[in-house]
Protein backbone atom coordinates (compact mmCIF):
# COMPACT_ATOMS: atom_id res chain seq x y z
CA UNK A 1 0.00 0.00 0.00
CA UNK A 2 1.70 3.47 -1.01
CA UNK A 3 0.47 7.12 -0.01
CA UNK A 4 1.32 9.99 -1.97
CA UNK A 5 2.46 12.83 0.02
CA UNK A 6 2.54 16.12 -1.38
CA UNK A 7 5.25 18.18 -0.14
CA UNK A 8 4.32 20.92 2.29
CA UNK A 9 5.94 24.03 0.62
CA UNK A 10 5.00 26.05 3.46
CA UNK A 11 7.07 24.64 6.15
CA UNK A 12 10.04 23.98 3.28
CA UNK A 13 9.75 27.90 2.51
CA UNK A 14 9.68 28.77 6.15
CA UNK A 15 12.81 26.58 7.16
CA UNK A 16 14.41 28.21 3.95
CA UNK A 17 13.21 31.69 5.43
CA UNK A 18 14.29 30.96 8.73
CA UNK A 19 17.78 29.87 7.71
CA UNK A 20 18.57 32.76 5.51
CA UNK A 21 17.73 35.43 8.95
CA UNK A 22 20.23 32.91 10.91
CA UNK A 23 22.91 33.09 8.48
CA UNK A 24 22.69 36.90 8.13
CA UNK A 25 22.96 37.52 11.90
CA UNK A 26 26.29 35.16 11.64
CA UNK A 27 27.61 36.39 9.18
CA UNK A 28 27.09 39.96 10.62
CA UNK A 29 28.79 38.76 14.04
CA UNK A 30 31.78 37.32 12.38
CA UNK A 31 32.25 40.35 9.71
CA UNK A 32 30.10 43.28 10.33
CA UNK A 33 27.94 45.06 7.79
CA UNK A 34 29.89 46.08 4.62
CA UNK A 35 31.26 42.47 4.12
CA UNK A 36 27.96 40.55 4.33
CA UNK A 37 26.34 40.13 0.69
CA UNK A 38 23.28 38.18 -0.54
CA UNK A 39 25.78 35.71 -2.49
CA UNK A 40 27.71 35.29 1.47
CA UNK A 41 23.79 34.98 2.74
CA UNK A 42 22.53 32.68 0.20
CA UNK A 43 25.85 30.30 0.62
CA UNK A 44 25.10 30.21 4.13
CA UNK A 45 21.42 29.36 3.93
CA UNK A 46 22.26 26.99 1.12
CA UNK A 47 19.84 28.76 -0.77
CA UNK A 48 19.60 30.54 -4.12
CA UNK A 49 19.90 34.16 -4.19
CA UNK A 50 16.75 34.64 -6.09
CA UNK A 51 15.41 33.16 -3.16
CA UNK A 52 16.30 35.64 -1.10
CA UNK A 53 15.22 37.96 -3.58
CA UNK A 54 11.67 36.75 -3.90
CA UNK A 55 11.00 37.81 -0.33
CA UNK A 56 13.67 41.01 0.73
CA UNK A 57 14.53 43.58 -1.96
CA UNK A 58 17.86 44.17 -0.62
CA UNK A 59 20.42 43.25 1.62
CA UNK A 60 19.42 45.89 4.35
CA UNK A 61 15.57 44.76 4.15
CA UNK A 62 17.07 40.80 5.49
CA UNK A 63 19.07 42.87 8.05
CA UNK A 64 15.68 44.30 9.22
CA UNK A 65 14.19 40.90 9.49
CA UNK A 66 16.75 39.28 10.74
CA UNK A 67 16.79 41.56 13.90
CA UNK A 68 13.37 41.73 14.24
CA UNK A 69 13.02 38.07 14.47
CA UNK A 70 15.58 38.53 17.54
CA UNK A 71 12.51 39.78 19.34
CA UNK A 72 9.33 38.37 20.13
CA UNK A 73 7.11 41.61 19.93
CA UNK A 74 8.40 42.06 16.66
CA UNK A 75 5.37 43.76 15.73
CA UNK A 76 4.66 45.99 18.23
CA UNK A 77 1.92 44.03 19.98
CA UNK A 78 1.70 43.45 23.11
CA UNK A 79 4.65 46.00 23.94
CA UNK A 80 4.06 48.06 27.50
CA UNK A 81 6.71 48.92 29.84
CA UNK A 82 6.48 48.04 33.36
CA UNK A 83 4.12 50.21 35.77
CA UNK A 84 5.04 49.70 39.37
CA UNK A 85 3.85 53.26 40.17
CA UNK A 86 7.19 54.48 40.92
CA UNK A 87 8.00 56.17 37.65
CA UNK A 88 11.39 56.23 38.10
CA UNK A 89 12.45 53.08 39.32
CA UNK A 90 10.28 52.27 36.42
CA UNK A 91 12.13 53.78 34.24
CA UNK A 92 15.47 52.82 35.40
CA UNK A 93 14.50 49.22 35.12
CA UNK A 94 13.99 49.86 30.96
CA UNK A 95 16.68 52.09 30.79
CA UNK A 96 19.81 49.90 32.25
CA UNK A 97 18.48 47.06 30.15
CA UNK A 98 18.30 49.04 26.91
CA UNK A 99 21.88 49.82 28.02
CA UNK A 100 23.12 46.30 28.82
CA UNK A 101 21.18 45.30 25.61
CA UNK A 102 23.56 47.44 23.33
CA UNK A 103 26.71 46.42 25.27
CA UNK A 104 25.61 42.60 24.46
CA UNK A 105 27.84 41.64 21.69
CA UNK A 106 24.94 39.03 20.31
CA UNK A 107 22.77 42.08 19.74
CA UNK A 108 25.21 45.15 19.58
CA UNK A 109 26.57 43.33 15.81
CA UNK A 110 22.95 43.59 14.24
CA UNK A 111 21.73 46.76 15.91
CA UNK A 112 24.85 48.88 14.34
CA UNK A 113 24.56 46.54 11.06
CA UNK A 114 20.67 47.77 10.88
CA UNK A 115 21.52 51.43 11.51
CA UNK A 116 23.69 51.47 8.56
CA UNK A 117 21.18 49.72 6.46
CA UNK A 118 18.93 52.63 7.27
CA UNK A 119 21.26 55.62 6.45
CA UNK A 120 21.04 54.58 3.24
CA UNK A 121 17.78 53.27 2.39
CA UNK A 122 15.19 55.55 3.05
CA UNK A 123 12.11 53.17 2.31
CA UNK A 124 14.04 50.77 4.99
CA UNK A 125 14.20 53.44 7.52
CA UNK A 126 10.54 54.46 7.30
CA UNK A 127 9.69 50.80 7.30
CA UNK A 128 11.51 50.19 10.28
CA UNK A 129 9.56 53.75 12.30
CA UNK A 130 6.19 52.36 11.49
CA UNK A 131 7.26 48.61 12.22
CA UNK A 132 9.55 48.69 14.91
CA UNK A 133 10.33 52.26 16.24
CA UNK A 134 6.71 53.94 16.50
CA UNK A 135 4.96 50.99 18.58
CA UNK A 136 7.73 50.95 21.33
CA UNK A 137 8.07 54.74 21.51
CA UNK A 138 3.98 54.39 21.74
CA UNK A 139 4.31 51.80 24.32
CA UNK A 140 6.95 54.30 26.21
CA UNK A 141 4.80 57.34 25.83
CA UNK A 142 1.88 55.37 27.42
CA UNK A 143 4.14 54.80 30.37
CA UNK A 144 5.19 58.53 31.06
CA UNK A 145 1.32 59.65 30.56
CA UNK A 146 0.85 56.93 33.28
CA UNK A 147 3.32 59.02 35.26
CA UNK A 148 1.77 62.38 34.33
CA UNK A 149 -1.71 60.95 35.88
CA UNK A 150 0.00 59.81 39.03
CA UNK A 151 1.72 63.31 39.49
CA UNK A 152 4.97 62.63 39.27
CA UNK A 153 5.83 64.09 35.76
CA UNK A 154 4.93 67.76 34.32
CA UNK A 155 1.26 67.37 32.76
CA UNK A 156 2.46 69.56 30.23
CA UNK A 157 5.41 67.95 29.42
CA UNK A 158 6.10 67.17 25.33
CA UNK A 159 6.50 63.22 25.76
CA UNK A 160 8.41 63.18 22.57
CA UNK A 161 11.01 65.51 24.23
CA UNK A 162 11.11 63.47 27.61
CA UNK A 163 12.04 60.29 25.30
CA UNK A 164 14.46 61.88 23.64
CA UNK A 165 16.11 63.04 26.88
CA UNK A 166 16.16 59.72 27.69
CA UNK A 167 17.58 57.68 25.29
CA UNK A 168 19.11 59.93 22.69
CA UNK A 169 22.82 60.52 24.97
CA UNK A 170 22.01 56.79 25.40
CA UNK A 171 22.31 56.09 21.83
CA UNK A 172 24.67 58.49 20.77
CA UNK A 173 27.38 57.63 23.32
CA UNK A 174 27.13 53.99 21.93
CA UNK A 175 27.29 54.76 18.32
CA UNK A 176 30.26 56.90 18.55
CA UNK A 177 31.58 54.72 21.47
CA UNK A 178 32.08 57.56 23.56
CA UNK A 179 31.98 55.47 26.49
CA UNK A 180 30.26 52.81 28.20
CA UNK A 181 27.04 51.87 28.85
CA UNK A 182 26.88 51.19 32.61
CA UNK A 183 24.16 51.13 35.25
CA UNK A 184 25.35 54.28 36.80
CA UNK A 185 24.99 56.13 33.21
CA UNK A 186 21.80 54.69 32.73
CA UNK A 187 20.20 56.08 36.63
CA UNK A 188 22.17 59.31 35.82
CA UNK A 189 19.66 59.78 32.17
CA UNK A 190 16.60 59.10 34.02
CA UNK A 191 17.41 61.03 37.40
CA UNK A 192 18.43 64.69 35.26
CA UNK A 193 15.61 63.72 32.76
CA UNK A 194 12.65 63.39 35.65
CA UNK A 195 14.24 66.39 37.36
CA UNK A 196 14.10 68.62 34.18
CA UNK A 197 9.98 67.67 33.85
CA UNK A 198 9.23 67.94 37.46
CA UNK A 199 5.58 68.81 37.54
Amino acid sequence: MTTDRTPDRSRRSERSRQAILAATRELIAESGYAKVSIEAIAARAGVGKQTIYRWWPSKGAVIFDSFLALSESADGAGIALPDSGDLAADLTLVLRATAAEFSDPEFERPIRALNSALIHDPELAARYRETLAAPIDEAKKARLRSGQEAGQLDPTADLDLVLEMLYAPLFQRWLLRTGPLTDEYADALVENTLRAFRP
